[in-house]
């Protein structure tokens, strides 16, 4: 009986509130994504206090609204719906909220090559990431008559209940960029108020030669070199006359659009959080990454950005670009690249002597924009034969 209630104290005891918030915080930084983080934020008034000062936070995308879909009046004015009552309950929103996605920037390159929608894009709804919340899905279905009806939500709204974010990732659930199966198209691009570099890699087709592994392997061991092929590094006449190069074309200035368009609706989440660190927005599909540091993310505020006139996104600068091209890239995983190209892309207001003095950096700048076995193919690329080209402001 005295063992009884000698142990009947102990029972009451919750030894996770031993733990300091130093380390519920370096949890909840581990943990990084904001939905979770919500359903965190709702366990105890102790997480509650502790979950606004997570510095690493992950926002994960699950679906895209459109113009047609995204016709609630809540959309029109975010600032507006920040300051409605769900701000007495600031994480009330997080607890249940599903993200519902961001307008594709390749609807506004469509906006931008057809001039007889001028109302499309003056839409609010396609002027910036969007949140979407089904007020039943994660709360039991506790009653009312909402029926699990979905309101939604800016990711400004969201976030701005975290007081001390230093590195933000926000991952859309797939590339901007319709491609078609087998072609590969990925870029990087890096932004301050606005375009710093871009890194560009397609290919028309990718495949995998088994006998190639072999054949690298003993290529390998003797030290002789695989991917270049026997040709000189230069770009065959027919690039020129098959639409070779017309598609090049195309899937650069579709990637810029892309980017630009993603830049510009960064800004409030930028303008809101001044902590920040680093800022990545990516996609599922691994096509598009753009990247912002500290010193990018504060020229942004300092030195507001060049919108375009045509359509919702950063007004990208007149263009110095690089391109290697090569008809067939074996690289030494067996990976085959067919049509394989490369391009880098800086501004061209940049002074002649900062570019001839980022000559020698050039090929660790391009060949680190992506992970293997894209980083090999860039730094094979960049070995062969360089084409300079330009591009106007657009």
């Amino acid at each position: 009986m005295s063992d009884l209630t000698l142990s009947e104290p102990q029972s009451h005891i919750d030894h996770f509130d031993r733990l300091p918030d130093s380390i519920l915080l370096l949890i909840f930084n581990r943990i990084g994504d904001v939905k979770a983080l919500g359903r965190c934020c709702v366990v105890s008034r102790r997480f509650h206090s502790l979950v606004p000062q997570v510095d690493n936070v992950v926002v994960r995308v699950d679906c895209v609204i459109s113009d047609d879909d995204s016709s609630s009046s809540s959309l029109s004015s975010p600032a507006i719906s920040s300051s409605s009552d769900k701000s007495r309950n600031p994480f009330s929103n997080l607890f249940r909220f599903v993200i519902g996605g961001i307008v594709k920037p390749l609807q506004l390159f469509t906006q931008l090559l057809s001039p007889k929608r001028p109302a499309s894009s003056s839409s609010s709804a396609s002027s910036g990431l969007l949140l979407s919340e089904d007020s039943d899905a994660e709360h039991g279905g506790g009653g009312g008559g909402s029926g699990g009806a979905v309101t939604h939500h800016s990711p400004t709204q969201v976030l701005k209940n975290f007081n001390e974010i230093r590195f933000l990732r926000i991952e859309l659930p797939s590339g901007e960029l319709g491609i078609e199966d087998g072609v590969l198209l990925k870029w990087r691009a890096d932004f301050g108020s606005t375009l710093d570099d871009c890194v560009i890699l397609g290919a028309s087709a990718v495949f995998r030669s088994p006998a190639y592994a072999a054949a690298a392997d003993a290529a390998a061991a003797c030290g002789t070199g695989t991917g270049t092929g026997e040709d000189n590094g230069s770009i065959p006449e027919s690039f020129y006359t098959n639409g070779g190069l017309k598609l090049r074309v195309v899937w650069t200035i579709s990637s810029l659009i892309a980017a630009s368009a993603r830049h510009y609706l960064l800004q409030p989440i930028i303008s809101e959080h001044k902590t920040l660190d680093n800022l990545v927005l990516t996609d599922a599909d691994g096509q598009g990454v753009l990247c912002m540091n500290r010193e990018q993310l504060e020229e942004l505020r300092v030195k507001p950005l060049s919108a375009s006139s045509a359509s919702k996104r950063t007004q990208v600068p007149a263009l110095n670009m690089r391109l290697w091209y090569a008809p067939h890239l074996e690289l030494p995983d067996g990976m085959v690249l067919k049509g394989a190209t490369l391009v880098a892309i800086r501004p061209s207001d940049q002074s002649v002597p900062a570019m001839s003095k980022k000559e020698v950096s050039d090929v660790s700048w391009v060949s680190t924009a992506f992970e293997e076995p894209y980083g090999t193919a860039a730094k094979m690329l960049v070995k062969r034969r360089t084409y300079c080209l330009e591009m106007n402001s657009f």
